[in-house]
């Protein structure tokens, strides 16, 4: 099947093909920063490696500004995977794009695996990295979607900076929630966390976002609609206790409700924790031999495009390893 790589800016403008008939080292799942990443580096460790992903970028795709990045002092997310996309195209490594894998499983013996995707094409490799990674949790409201990226957020450290000096909200009652209103304070005019029921977040993190003169607690207030012109200029929420509707105007809304790995297909393949994150160890091994994960799907903590780059080329430095004790 011929890949358009129609996200590179590079001068190579030839399809690659995922050759069907290969048995390749390593097949990547999934093109984020992650995956992206464990490609670059399994190639450059002269490995036969393809990527196989719904997408490419991934969720950074959607964040409007980069500042935390090592090497690039601002940029938005988009222009940031095109410098990934790039440095992979240049190693003409074969990137199978809008697609979704629908199983993986052994064939014939313990060592090769096979990925059956789900328009029906299968596989061959001899290990496997997952790097799906998640998706944020969505309130569901009118004008989410419309003001995503236009003063709706889903990552407070990413996207904060833009909002210095303004008023904004974070809607959330859990520990990702008050962190990020206490962060925001730091930088913001004002900040109101807003929770339909009571805060789930640790007593020692509300006892700080109390201390706090900038920020509001309304709680048992419910967002009914994101509002907005060109850019969000408010959201209508609902006070539970009184029933009454107002609009609370705001240049950013945070939604810290929490994420959604990406690994619901791998569920009864691989063992995942309580959040559904598959379970990986120092080396991103998982609980089956010859499959590593890397990335935002992972049970590993603080969800940062450079945490996921890196921990992708860990895997991609394991995966060698494991290649090298193995007779294929």
């Amino acid at each position: 099947m011929d890949v358009n790589l129609n996200l590179s800016n590079n001068s190579s403008k030839e399809k690659l093909t995922l050759d069907q008939e290969m048995i390749y080292d390593l097949i990547v799942v999934g093109g984020g920063p992650a995956g992206l990443n464990t490609a670059l580096y399994a190639k450059r460790k002269g490995l036969n490696v393809g990527i196989i992903a719904r997408d490419i970028g991934g969720q950074v795709m959607d964040t409007s500004s980069v500042e935390n990045y090592l090497g690039f002092v601002s940029l938005s997310g988009e222009e940031l995977m095109k410098n990934f996309i790039n440095h992979v195209n240049e190693l003409k490594v074969p990137i199978l794009e809008y697609e979704e894998v629908e199983a993986i499983g052994l064939k014939n013996d313990s060592r090769l695996r096979e990925i059956v995707l789900k328009n029906g094409l299968v596989f061959n490799t001899y290990s496997v990295v997952i790097a799906t990674g998640s998706k944020p949790r969505r309130l569901g409201v009118p004008g989410e979607k419309e003001y995503s990226g236009k003063g709706v957020c889903y990552c407070a450290i990413c996207d904060g900076p833009l909002f210095a000096g303004e008023e904004v909200i974070v809607s959330g009652g859990g520990n990702s929630a008050v962190e990020a209103a206490i962060d925001l304070a730091k930088i913001v005019k004002k900040v109101t966390i807003i929770h339909r029921s009571q805060f789930r977040a640790d007593q020692i993190l509300i006892d700080q976002l109390s201390k706090l003169d900038n920020v509001e607690v309304r709680l048992q207030t419910q967002i009914l609609e994101i509002q907005g012109e060109k850019f969000m200029t408010g959201v209508k929420v609902l006070d539970k206790k009184s029933s009454s509707e107002e609009i609370i105007e705001s240049a950013g809304l945070f939604v810290e409700i929490g994420y959604l790995p990406n690994s619901e297909i791998f569920s009864d393949l691989l063992e995942l924790n309580e959040r559904n994150e598959i379970i990986v160890d120092r080396y991103g091994k998982t609980s089956v031999e010859g499959i590593y994960a890397a990335g935002d799907v992972t049970d590993i903590p603080y969800k940062q495009i450079i945490m996921s780059a890196g921990d992708g080329a860990k895997c991609a430095l394991a995966v060698n390893d494991y290649l090298n004790t193995i007779n294929k």
